[in-house]
């Protein structure tokens, strides 16, 4: 039977799957031989934040290597794993069982072929009951078009814990974010720096019975609609800063015209504080844009500074 070069090189590489877990002990198990059996010579890191069950002992029992993130959230754990852990290619999924890790060869092979440095793994789900959560889908939907408006680029499943990156991607990342909203913060530093990257569909089904999930539906959106808020910020300052000055001279003009109307006909200013205010409007929303103006240079650097140590490792292939 002959091998085409991506399963040639998947056979010759060092791949590490990342299992961040917090009381998985009912499905862990099932994460762990799906991806042994799917990708051969896999190593699994399995990283127990905290849990109170016996999620640690079942994953070694499994054949992970165990290891512990002491601070709580699926942030924390990726940060701490993408600066220990050294391979060729990372898997990251998650270790409740809803993603199917018989998918995995096929996303390695397909960043192995481009080559990519990140494959998203876009959720379709197995059955005709609804494996998401009340509201889960239709959040993930508006943020994937809140996201894909404000910094440019398309993403069908930004929520998605199921990928497959390069080494040169991982030693670039950053990783700010403490917990869910580290999926967010990777999409955005995939689509700022511009790395090539690709979607996969993958199968997703309801968790195990037995196993609990750990969302918290409205606070992690609020989380996640903070983080895209600072990457705003950070990462489309004339966009942010321009649209709140833009916003303050509006205000400024709309608020000013009866001003000058009266001033027209009778050559005073009767409403004294209100022109005061005006001018302040006026002033706060000049700066707003200097200010992104000013920042849009730091961003500039930034962005060549991240390209440069992007660039220092070489690609998967």
């Amino acid at each position: 039977m002959t091998v085409n070069a991506p399963e040639r090189q998947m056979s010759e590489m060092n791949i590490a799957a990342i299992v961040p877990c917090y009381n998985e002990e009912v499905a862990i198990p099932t994460v762990i031989r799906d991806l042994k059996a799917a990708v051969p010579g896999i190593t699994v890191y399995v990283y127990d934040n905290n849990s109170s069950d016996r999620t640690s002992q079942v994953a070694a029992e499994a054949g992970a290597i165990v290891r512990f993130e002491q601070r709580k959230g699926k942030g924390n754990v990726v940060r701490r794993a993408f600066a220990d852990i050294d391979a060729d290619i990372y898997l990251l999924i998650d270790g409740d069982d809803t993603y199917d890790a018989a998918a995995a060869p096929h996303m390695i092979e397909t960043l192995l072929s481009g080559p990519y440095d990140h494959v998203l793994g876009v959720r379709t789900e197995d059955s005709d009951e609804s494996a998401y959560r009340p509201g889960h889908a239709a959040g993930n939907k508006a943020f994937n078009n809140l996201v894909g408006r404000l910094f440019g680029e398309p993403v069908t499943d930004m929520l998605s814990g199921y990928r497959i990156f390069s080494r040169r991607f991982v030693k670039s990342f950053p990783a700010l974010s403490r917990e869910f909203e580290i999926e967010t913060e990777l999409t955005v530093h995939a689509v700022n720096l511009r790395v090539p990257q690709v979607e996969v569909p993958v199968g997703f089904k309801d968790r195990p019975e037995g196993s609990e999930s750990k969302l918290r539906t409205y606070h992690d959106g609020f989380r996640i609609l903070r983080v895209i808020a600072t990457l705003l910020q950070y990462e489309r300052p004339v966009a942010f800063f321009g649209g709140i000055g833009a916003l303050f001279l509006l205000l400024s003009i709309v608020m000013s015209v009866p001003l000058f109307l009266t001033y027209a006909d009778t050559h005073t200013v009767p409403r004294l504080p209100t022109a005061i205010f005006v001018t302040g409007l006026a002033i706060v929303g000049a700066l707003a844009i200097v200010v992104g103006i000013i920042l849009n240079g730091n961003l500039r650097q930034r962005q060549e500074n991240a390209r440069l140590a992007y660039l220092r490792l070489p690609p998967v292939a």
